[in-house]
Order: structure tokens, then C-alpha cells, then sequence
């Protein structure tokens, strides 16, 4: 198999999940990128490499998987913004900050965090609706921008995005219903993507000829990912949530052992 038709493969898998959950994907494309290919007889692509397409898959699904939910009204711009401009600026000052603290103690954090996070999307939500009406959406500023700040803070310091962190904690915390969580976490990680990407643009961290087949299959994956999102129940699409969540605390605690 080519190499690029294999990553194009990853990228239609990452991108549907990106649309249907509202999630960036970089916890399912950064993984398969490091272990698929070898599996096929490539060589096992630089860590650089990886976080490079990675990035561009997220960004790219972000933008897709962010407009097809807006043709819904489950996209809230002014609670993108908020936990967005929140997330930035916090990851920003612990990505700064991570030498000051054992990376394996805020690994630890985080993965707990992330165990947390799956268990909460297995409790059901109260008076949450299957087609929320994103122009009466009211919630506490104040709750929002801390739940965007603490994720932001602890995933800097360790490496990690932890959007999907957020869905969970917008639903419980912050009060969101879950369709209008699912849409606008794409433009929170949209923010986020944009500034790593870049960054890594600038500093020569993207191989461009193979972003080619990312880009190319993550819009077509992400849009249609997104319209099955919306026909597919509130309590399906919060389990699947609920096992990516802890796939993604067990990397960590693997990774912390």
C-alpha cells in the first residue's frame, strides 16, 4: 500500500470521528500515525512528523466539522470565543511553565482528569435536549473561561490539547447541552490548532507533501461525520465520547508507568 493512501485512509477514520464528536482527533490520529504505518512495512514516522500532520488534520476537521454544525445552530460563537481565547492563553503560560514541575506528576493529574472526564459523559445530562436552540443558550461566563483555563493549563504543561476534556466538563459544569458542547468544542480547538500550526509552519515541523492526503480526505470524512452526528441520539454519541476519553487516559498512564 502507498504511503499516502494509507494516511488518507487514517485521515477519512480521524476526520468522521473529529465531525461526529466535535473533537480536534489529535488522541486517534497521533496514535495511528506512530503505529499503523510499520504495520504496513513503512518506517515509523518521526515523532516531528506526526505532530506536524496532526496538527493540520485538526485544524482542517475543525474547520469542516465546525462549519457543517453551524448549518445546524449547534455552534455558540460567543462560547467558542470565550473558552477559546482561555484555552490559548493557558496553555501558552503551562507550556512555559512545565519546567517548574515534574512532568510525571502533571501527567498523573491529567490522566486522572482525562478518567474523570469518560466517567462524566456516562452520566446523563438534565434536561438535555436532542435539537437545543443555540439562540437562547445562556451560561456563566465565569464557569466557562475556568473550565477552559484549567484544561488549558494542565495540557500545556504536559503536551497534550485536552479539548476533549472539555465536552464532558462544558456538559456538567458549564451547563451546555450536548449538541451545542459537540459544536462549538470544534472552534475552541480550531484556536488552538491554528496557533500550533503556525508555529510549527514557521519553524519548518510540517512535511507539506504528505499533509496533501489529510487535507484531502479530512473535509469530505468531517463534513459528513458531522451530519451523522446530528442524526445519531445524545446518549449514543456521548458513550463513544466516553470510550475515546478512556483510550486517552490509558495512553497516559501507560505512558506515565
Amino acid at each position: 500500500m502507498d504511503l499516502y493512501l494509507l494516511i488518507g485512509t487514517l485521515g477519512l477514520i480521524t476526520g468522521f470521528l473529529s465531525g461526529l464528536l466535535g473533537i480536534g482527533g489529535g488522541i486517534i490520529m497521533a496514535p495511528l500515525l506512530l503505529y499503523v504505518p510499520p504495520l504496513f512495512g513503512f518506517e515509523a514516522l518521526p515523532m516531528k512528523v506526526v505532530a506536524g500532520l496532526t496538527i493540520v488534520q485538526g485544524m482542517v476537521a475543525s474547520i469542516a466539522g465546525g462549519w457543517a454544525h453551524r448549518q445546524f445552530k449547534f455552534v455558540s460563537h460567543q462560547l467558542s470565543v470565550y473558552m477559546g481565547a482561555s484555552i490559548f492563553v493557558a496553555s501558552l503560560v503551562g507550556g512555559a511553565g512545565a519546567c517548574f514541575i515534574s512532568n510525571q506528576i502533571l501527567l498523573f493529574v491529567f490522566a486522572c482528569l482525562a478518567f474523570a472526564a469518560s466517567v462524566l459523559m456516562l452520566v446523563p445530562v438534565r434536561n438535555d435536549s436532542e435539537g437545543p436552540d443555540v439562540d437562547l443558550l445562556h451560561f456563566s461566563r465565569f464557569r466557562a473561561v475556568i473550565t477552559a483555563s484549567g484544561v488549558g493549563l494542565f495540557g500545556g504543561m504536559v503536551g497534550q490539547g485536552g479539548s476533549f476534556i472539555l465536552i464532558p466538563l462544558m456538559t456538567s459544569f458549564v451547563h451546555i447541552p450536548t449538541r451545542i458542547a459537540i459544536g462549538s468544542n470544534l472552534g475552541i480547538v480550531l484556536i488552538s490548532c491554528v496557533a500550533g500550526f503556525i508555529g510549527k509552519a514557521l519553524t519548518g515541523q510540517i512535511e507539506w507533501l504528505l499533509t496533501i492526503p489529510v487535507v484531502l480526505t479530512v473535509i469530505p470524512a468531517a463534513t459528513v461525520g458531522a451530519y451523522v452526528s446530528n442524526k445519531t441520539p445524545i446518549g449514543i454519541l456521548r458513550k463513544i465520547l466516553a470510550v475515546l476519553i478512556a483510550f486517552a487516559a490509558i495512553r497516559m498512564w501507560v505512558s506515565l508507568l
